[in-house]
């Protein structure tokens, strides 16, 4: 069984990439996703859920900058902050919990603006 820094450290990796099917292999089908007013659940909602980001919001080849990142043995926790093509993220902050090696649940929350 992987830890929660070394899924976190795979997930970081897929993500940068913009590797949907990467990203994926870390979520299963009791997984929930929350951002904003939506929630995403699933392997499949998670794949929608990811193309929001890697297709949109923060695509591979943005600036993303990792704040802070704290782990225990079912959790991890992020601050960071981005600019994409479209998008300025002034700040945002991940929780993901852990659980049979997969991430079970996530919520994300940015404070994030349009570019002009």
């Amino acid at each position: 069984m992987r830890t929660a820094e070394e899924i976190f450290d795979h997930h970081l990796e897929v993500f940068g990439a913009g590797d949907i099917e990467g990203i994926l292999t870390d979520y299963c089908d009791e997984s929930v996703m929350i951002y904003g007013d939506k929630i995403w659940r699933g392997v499949e909602g998670a794949r929608d859920f990811f193309h929001m980001w890697c297709d949109d919001l923060i695509p591979a080849g943005s600036e993303f900058n990792l704040i802070d990142r704290k782990a225990s043995s079912d959790m991890f926790y992020i601050t960071w902050t981005a600019e994409s093509a479209n998008y300025i993220f002034d700040y945002g902050t991940d929780t993901f919990v852990v659980k049979d090696d997969k991430i079970w649940r996530q919520t994300v929350a940015t404070h994030h603006r349009p570019k002009t």
